[in-house]
């Protein structure tokens, strides 16, 4: 048996700078975030867009990602609970059985997708006055790298954690009590993940300015979704999910934005040959 067919994983909570603990998901938010942003900017100066209006696109996708992010995991995941602590929704608080302060836990990507496609509409009709799929195909490339840091927080956290492998294969996570490997699924996705955002990287500079609009945005949802659902089968259930479905919560939600990706392909291909 090789070494590396098992790993233990027992991490620190963050980066420990003495009168605060830098937490490493949250840094890999702050990677994401910056990351997207300076893409771009290199995006938008292709494109020829005044970089006065990607200070306004930042404020817009950071907005959508957390609120959508958070309500997602809420409404899709665990509304048995937060029907009843409305105030525990946006508070990182927790008041039953008793006080708590708890942090910002449960997010969901599903929701983030929701968010961001809805402020991106609004920042087309507001701030850009482009058509939302024209920003959708562009500002995708960075959710895909972004994607990948979050799960490496996950990761780091010990969350989102795969099923056993029942073998000698795997990662055995520390913090939970375990000492049997499990699928590393979070490190799956984020490397499913960084091949996402090359390929549409490079579709997006080898592509004509003239192109029709939503391919490259039709292309990540059926990419990116299809990597969720079928990695799905290799993860434990979330919080509040139903663990006697044949499909999870999160390949549920995965099928129609898989649908919608094959529709915005499609149209371009068909827009395309009737041009």
């Amino acid at each position: 048996m090789l070494l590396a067919n098992q790993i233990t994983w027992n991490p620190s909570e963050g980066i420990d700078l003495g009168f605060i603990t830098i937490h490493f998901y949250s840094l890999m938010f702050v990677i994401a975030f910056t990351l997207g942003w300076y893409l771009m900017k290199s995006i938008f100066k292709r494109d020829g867009i005044p970089l006065e209006k990607l200070d306004s696109l930042f404020i817009y996708m950071v907005l959508a990602t957390l609120i959508g992010a958070r309500l997602g995991h809420v409404i899709f995941y665990d509304w048995d609970y937060y029907q009843d602590h409305l105030l525990e929704i946006f508070l990182p608080v927790q008041f039953e059985p008793e006080f708590q302060f708890t942090g910002f836990r449960g997010l969901a990507s599903h929701g983030a997708a929701i968010g961001i496609i809805i402020a991106m509409y609004l920042y087309c009709k507001r701030v850009l006055h482009k058509p939302v799929l024209w920003i959708l195909d562009r500002v995708v490339i960075p959710v895909a790298i972004g994607g990948m840091f979050v799960r490496i927080g996950n990761f780091m956290n010990s969350e989102i954690i795969g099923k056993p492998t029942n073998s000698d294969f795997g990662v055995i996570f520390v913090q939970l009590g375990e000492s049997f490997p499990r699928h590393p699924a979070q490190l799956y996705e984020a490397v499913c993940y960084l091949i996402i955002f090359i390929i549409l990287w490079l579709l997006y500079w080898k592509t004509s300015k003239r192109e029709t609009i939503g391919y490259i945005f039709g292309l990540f949802l059926v990419l990116l979704w299809t990597v969720r659902f079928f990695i799905e089968f290799l993860k434990e259930p979330q919080v509040g999910e139903r663990a006697d479905w044949a499909l999870n919560t999160g390949q549920w939600l995965s099928i129609p934005f898989i649908l919608a990706g094959f529709y915005f392909m499609y149209r371009n291909r068909s827009k395309t040959q009737t041009t």
